[in-house]
């Protein structure tokens, strides 16, 4: 009967909800402020209508708080990279308002058991943010928004007085202003006047990228922990500076589903999660059935959906002391569109949200003291699992990469986490770690579970399924030498002092040469600097051999991959060109040697030809229908923001009618280029070219006789005879278990090899989210990483992968005529934070052509 009503409230037109105004959406046993400006005041259109412009959205919540101030604060929390504002709105009574700042620190003694005891929370205000629309063309989220900005503004009566007295609300309208913009531009675009349901039609079909993810093409709702983009940086300040109880997170999905809302599958919580936050969330679920039934909306709970990585929006909250929220609305993505429950309206997706935001809020008053004692459990009993860990303390540290350390440091320091420099050196898990490059960070600390969220390796789980990745341990991600320290090897005489800031990689005083310079490659920045180095018409050669020399007195080895930039045979004067690398050293925190000899003690002299020119590389990758859009917008991310290098984005259409020849090197990341004109591209590798292909983007390499790479393929899972019976029910499970949805894996690496140039340690942890399992190459010289033995690290994998990943190789090269083909099985890039694999991708870039692949004793 409830499925019929439905069908039946979906029938209704746009025009008779739309004709309700905010009728349709808000309680109608609320009288309202008439001072308050209702959104189509400011929006020019009834909510629901078109789908609301990011710049309309933030107009709107500007004008309510300039007319509602004893009820509202607007905060700017920063722009994003296309330079929108995310705006935060504080919600409170006038009262609050008055007392913000104390209300603010109180609350925050909560998250630290030294002095959360004596706090008293029988007038405590409970802090609950409500968080909208992180996926941009999930838009129900931000449009409910304005209904749910004007009811706070303007509802009136005993019972909004007191829910402002009780709580305080941190509102934000757009998680993700970038993309918002996108889409509804794209939606409101093919609005007709007679609106169209047909599902095929192009208003429900976004060109590439559409609109879910951020300007670099990133879904942020994987940001929060690793908090790369500006858009969670900026969002993540406000998070700690207030430690909220609740956070809710508003998305879409399907088009034929209902909605959803947390807890989800009860065996997919992630196990640093304790047991009272899932008992908070159902309680907070019969608050959500209640109003949903009110309004005649269907729904479900506990499945689909889990609470395992910790960097979504609604299971971030979990590991610091509140409770993540997750909705999930059927999606109308346009304005009306037919699906297996009917026509589904926009206003009514609007509907569901902003129900469900009041359904929040009502929940939150009345469970406000067991959600601020739950705070305190939180923190109290993370105290006490700190004393009771074995692991006392991390330690990390990379002495031949500074920055990416200071880069690791200042994502740790985003979480609230507590650093310190170490006193003394220390040699642990067989590393040494060196005073004034490793840091260490004790367990026993108030952020104690986000340290092992962090830090943590897993490798036993109680469900096989995941919604997302089931591996994320940051050091390995990051590629830094790390160890645990038990009781045995951690004592306070190790710490020294604690960071307030994150250390500079300074640059040390350059001295003028006129005969070279000399760069390790190991550094993060160093291709950066390269690149700046060839953009300013710097001839820079790389070291194939190792060497020593004398500098300053001292014998000093270099590794493979070193550059090397010789005065004399420039076309600039030396002045010029110590101008240059002066400028550069200071700009990336480079330490560059000035040499006065081409004589070195040991290896190749500075003018053998075991000192390759490297070729400036012009970039080019295929983007558009087909590719996966996060990959090519992690790839974009990388040379653009950390490195300053450009690249091209070439539609399928636009490769196959231009001249290629401009480019040196092209970038084919995951996904399929069945558009591409592949006799085209073989023609331009086979001319010299370097095209570099990624997990799936190599099968397609192999059919188009690109690479010569050969495949390992999974066991099947069933009876290879064909005879297994199993139960139906099991089949989502089987078939599920057998998917790869992301684990860590070790692969071993030829530090003699071009693509392996910087790495110090032969070994590099990468990011397997794929069923590309490579065969190792014929030619013995071009596997130079290998996943070897039993490489999984941490993560959850089938057996019948894990064998097809062992002994697999990780990277392929291959020639083709005059080209080389670089064959990648795995993301380098995963989501911007794998920084182990950035030297992996600029190595191919980079070094690519310099690659000798010679028969290696079989034929190519």
């Amino acid at each position: 009967m409830r499925k019929l009503l439905l069908i039946s409230f979906f029938a209704l037109s746009s025009s008779v909800l739309l004709a309700q105004g905010l009728n349709y959406y808000l309680p109608d046993s609320v009288q309202y402020n008439p001072a308050i400006p209702k959104p189509k005041d400011i929006i020019y259109h009834e909510v629901g209508e078109w789908h609301v412009t990011h710049d309309r959205l933030v107009n709107y919540m500007q004008a309510v708080a300039k007319a509602a101030p004893e009820r509202i604060k607007l905060e700017n929390m920063g722009l994003t990279y296309e330079g929108r504002p995310q705006v935060l709105l504080i919600i409170t009574s006038p009262k609050n308002h008055q007392n913000l700042e104390a209300i603010r620190q109180q609350h925050l003694q909560l998250s630290d058991p030294s002095r959360s005891a004596s706090v008293n929370i029988d007038n405590m205000p409970i802090v609950v943010y409500i968080g909208h629309s992180i996926h941009g063309n999930e838009p129900s989220g931000s449009n409910a928004s304005l209904v749910s900005a004007y009811y706070l503004a303007a509802a009136q009566g005993v019972q909004i007085d007191a829910l402002l007295d009780n709580t305080v609300i941190l509102f934000d309208p757009s998680f993700n202003p970038d993309g918002l913009q996108r889409f509804s531009t794209w939606a409101n675009q093919h609005k007709s006047k007679n609106l169209v349901t047909d599902v095929s039609s192009r208003e429900f079909n976004e060109v590439w990228p559409g609109g879910r993810f951020n300007h670099y093409w990133f879904d942020l709702n994987r940001d929060w922990l690793p908090a790369v983009h500006v858009e969670s940086q900026n969002r993540l300040k406000w998070f700690h500076d207030w430690k909220p109880n609740v956070l809710t997170d508003h998305h879409e999905q399907g088009s034929n589903a209902t909605f959803f809302f947390q807890p989800g599958v009860p065996s997919r919580v992630n196990p640093l999660t304790p047991a009272r936050n899932q008992e908070l969330t159902d309680k907070m679920g019969k608050f959500h059935a209640a109003y949903l039934d009110r309004i005649g909306s269907l729904y479900f709970t506990k499945e689909n959906y889990d609470d395992f990585y910790y960097g979504k929006g609604s299971t971030y909250p979990d590991i610091n002391g509140g409770i993540g929220i997750l909705f999930e609305q059927a999606s109308s993505r346009g304005h009306a569109q037919q699906t297996s429950n009917g026509i589904l309206r926009f206003p009514f997706t609007i509907r569901n949200q902003f129900v469900t935001t009041l359904s929040t809020l009502e929940a939150a008053r009345n469970l406000r003291k067991d959600f601020l004692s739950f705070q305190r459990d939180f923190y109290k009993s993370a105290a006490g699992e700190a004393t009771a860990a074995t692991t006392k303390a991390y330690v990390f540290g990379d002495a031949a990469d500074k920055t990416k350390t200071a880069t690791f440091i200042t994502m740790l320091r985003r979480h609230g986490i507590d650093i310190y420099q170490m006193a003394n050196n220390l040699k642990a898990d067989g590393v040494n770690f060196e005073k004034g490059s490793a840091y260490i960070v004790p367990s026993n600390q108030s952020q104690h579970r986000v340290i092992r969220a962090i830090f943590d390796k897993t490798l036993t789980y109680t469900d096989s399924l995941f919604y997302d990745i089931t591996a994320w341990t940051m050091p390995l991600a990051f590629g830094l030498p790390y160890a645990e320290l038990g009781a045995a090897q951690f004592n306070t005489d190790l710490l020294g002092s604690k960071l307030t800031e994150t250390p500079k990689n300074t640059s040390a005083n350059l001295t003028r040469s006129a005969y070279a310079y000399l760069l390790e490659w190991s550094e993060f920045n160093a291709p950066a600097a390269l690149y700046e180095l060839q953009n300013a018409g710097v001839n820079t050669r790389v070291a194939t051999n190792p060497f020593q020399m004398n500098i300053n007195g001292a014998n000093k080895s270099f590794r493979y991959g070193t550059l090397l930039v010789p005065v004399g045979i420039q076309t600039m004067a030396s002045d010029k060109v110590f101008e240059i690398i002066k400028g550069i050293s200071e700009k990336y925190g480079l330490l560059f040697h000035s040499i006065v000899s081409g004589n070195v003690s040991a290896g190749s002299d500075l003018g053998s030809s075991r000192f390759v020119a490297v070729t400036k590389p012009s970039i080019a990758t295929i983007a558009g229908q087909g590719v996966t859009a996060t990959d090519a917008g992690e790839l974009w991310h990388l040379l653009d923001q950390r490195f300053n290098i450009p690249m091209s984005h070439l539609e399928p259409s636009m490769f196959n009618r231009i001249d290629i020849g401009k480019y040196n090197t092209i970038i084919l990341v995951g996904g399929s280029y069945n558009e591409l004109n592949k006799d085209k591209l073989k023609t331009w590798v086979q001319g010299g070219g370097n095209l570099i292909v990624m997990e799936e983007a190599i099968n397609w390499a192999v059919q188009s006789g690109l690479s010569t790479v050969t495949f390992k393929r999974a066991k099947p899972y069933l009876d290879s005879t064909g005879n297994a019976t199993l139960p139906y029910v099991d089949k989502e499970q089987l078939e599920g278990s057998q998917q790869v949805r992301g684990a860590i894996f070790r692969a071993e690496a030829d530090l003699t090899h071009p693509l392996a140039y910087g790495y110090t340690q032969p070994y590099v942890s990468l990011f397997k989210a794929n069923k590309v399992f490579m065969e190792r190459s014929k030619n013995a010289f071009q596997t130079p990483f290998v996943y070897r033995g039993n490489p999984l690290q941490s993560g959850w994998v089938s057996r019948q992968n894990a064998d097809a990943v062992r002994n697999s190789a990780a990277v392929v090269v291959n020639g083709l005529g005059s080209g080389r083909v670089i064959s990648i099985a795995d993301n380098p890039n995963f989501r911007a934070f794998w920084l182990g694999g950035t030297k992996l991708m600029m190595n191919a870039i980079f070094f690519g052509r310099i690659i000798d692949t010679g028969s290696g004793g079989a034929e190519e």
